[in-house]
């Protein structure tokens, strides 16, 4: 008996590989790092002319690192956070250094979660297309493009080299966004050294706080105008994803898979997020959280106002549940009104809803069943 349950002991690891290695083994993205060490900016020499083969130097601009950007968090954080750096490097005329999409810093090119194999670091080029990713800006435009972490590493790194370094000691964390963007604005003006860097150990550049609240939306009209957003696309890996499904979209033309800024006729999106949700959506609740900053902005139609339920926590966990982690009953009912009120204002029929969610299999069962029964085809 003991030397069975010795044996099963011994072999448990071996079952564990196997079951992580059922789950397949991640790309390394070699493909696309290759791409990002081609893109133009990165050359350190160009022909002078068609006939002269002579290179010449490359005049390059001064170029703006976050050696504090987030990581190990999920990709909407990362993400909203490289946009308004990519947008401070613009509006300031210095390049932008773009980094991994870093989940964590092991040496080893995965990481376990779940007991499957993911990736530690992803190129930004594998997730984003646009000015962010080192992507072209308008024609017209003589704003630098950005570089990548590798390029900066080659250019600034060395002994010798010596970066400039800014610190967020005394930045005006608490003002609205315009401020604090202005306010960096002006140091990064008077700057002449090629290799700048933020130190945010003092206090993150844009933290939670901000992109949590109004004070943000004073960088709506200038963010969402700006080559940062009007230029921004999803990499062609994430398109191709969707493309490769276009069988389940079923759009009404194939050009609507292909053109991003088309909708799917019919079709209706819906994350639904479980998972940590549970624990999670109760404790907004508690700490009295509002729609993120940007979804805050007056012109959007859904509104969160909590405040008739502050003096009742039952009610008023119960309004924010509804928000967070509806069940499937309020779902249908959300979903039968969008549906209602999108064939009112004249735009079409609505019949499909594709759900994204972590929630189990079973569960989204229930939840397509009760769709269907209140009219939904698909």
């Amino acid at each position: 008996m003991l030397c069975r349950l010795l044996s099963c002991l011994a072999l448990t690891p071996v079952f564990v590989l196997l079951i992580v290695l059922c789950q397949g083994i991640p790309p390394t993205y070699h493909d696309v790092r290759l791409f990002e060490r081609r893109l133009t900016q990165h050359s350190l020499t160009i022909p002078s002319s068609a006939v002269d083969e002579a290179a010449r130097p490359v005049h390059h601009p001064r170029y703006l690192r976050f050696p504090g950007h987030l990581w190990g968090h999920g990709l909407n954080n990362v993400l909203q956070e490289a946009l308004l750096m990519s947008y401070l490097a613009y509006v300031s005329n210095v390049s932008f250094v773009f980094e991994d999409y870093t989940w964590t810093r092991t040496p080893l090119p995965w990481s376990m979660y779940g007991f499957a194999l993911r990736p530690a670091r992803i190129p930004l080029n594998a997730i984003i297309s646009g000015p962010t990713a080192g992507g072209p800006m308008p024609h017209g435009s003589q704003a630098p493009l950005a570089v990548s972490a590798e390029f900066y590493e080659q250019t600034c790194g060395g002994p010798e080299a010596k970066p400039y370094v800014i610190s967020s000691a005394f930045a005006p964390n608490d003002e609205d966004g315009a401020t604090i963007i202005e306010w960096w604005t002006q140091q990064l003006a008077s700057v002449q050294e090629r290799c700048i860097e933020i130190d945010s150990t003092p206090h993150d550049l844009f933290d939670r706080f901000l992109f949590g609240g109004p004070r943000i939306l004073s960088l709506w009209d200038s963010l969402t105008s700006s080559p940062i957003l009007s230029e921004f696309a999803w990499s062609p890996i994430v398109q191709s994803a969707v493309a490769r499904n276009f069988a389940l979209l079923r759009p009404h033309t194939v050009n609507d898979i292909y053109a991003t800024s088309s909708s799917l006729r019919g079709l209706v999106a819906v994350h639904l997020r479980r998972g940590d949700y549970k624990r999670h959506c109760p404790n907004l609740a508690k700490w009295g959280a509002r729609y993120m900053g940007f979804n805050q902005h007056p012109s959007l139609l859904d509104h969160f106002d909590p405040s008739p339920y502050e003096d009742d926590s039952v009610l008023k966990e119960e309004y924010y549940l509804a928000h967070c982690l509806p069940t499937i009953e309020q779902l249908v009912s959300v979903l039968r009104t969008v549906r209602r009120e999108y064939h009112a204002q004249g735009a079409g029929t609505l019949n499909r809803v594709y759900i994204l969610s972590n929630e189990r299999a079973w569960a989204l069962g229930e939840l397509t069943n009760a769709l269907k029964d209140d009219g939904w085809e698909d």
